[in-house]
């Protein structure tokens, strides 16, 4: 080998950079409102003191839903929850049951700082409210309309 060839071949190559400015200028991320949905609503269940999600017919309808072939689980994770996504930011509306002996404003706060959290670091979206409507108490001998729907038989 020369000596003009031995230096090429020792000298690492750098990369030809294609394109230009930041990879992350090259495209768009949209965010369904489905996703942040899901986001929220099992961020909101991980909460304690929170029951369920949704008015008792939603509850209702969404396990006989469950039910159904083809009926699904992600039904049951958007639940009692309603996004709007822009660009940049989101709104969460929430319909939650509590159980009964909780303060329902710390639930609420802990509900808020929790969805907030979640969507933020999983979307990288700016929440900039999140409604929370509280439709129903859970009382402890109270049954579970999601109980009640159980099959007798199997």
């Amino acid at each position: 080998m020369s000596e003009s060839q031995q230096d090429t071949a020792e000298q690492p190559r750098t990369p030809t950079k294609r394109g230009g400015g930041d990879p992350a200028s090259r495209g768009r991320t949209t965010i369904a409102d489905g996703v942040v949905e899901k986001i929220a609503g099992l961020a909101a269940r991980d909460v304690v003191g929170v029951h369920a999600m949704g008015s008792g017919l939603a509850r209702t309808l969404g396990a006989v839903r469950e039910r159904v072939p083809g009926g699904g689980r992600g039904a049951t994770a958007t639940r009692g929850v309603k996004a709007e996504v822009g660009e940049v930011q989101t709104a969460v509306d929430l319909e939650i049951v509590v159980d009964y002996g909780v303060a329902i404003a710390d639930v609420a706060h802990s509900v808020r700082e929790n969805v907030i959290s979640a969507v933020e670091r999983m979307t990288g979206l700016e929440v900039v409210e999140v409604n929370i409507a509280v439709s129903d108490v859970k009382l402890p001998d109270d049954a579970d309309e999601e109980e009640e729907a159980e099959p007798r038989l199997h």
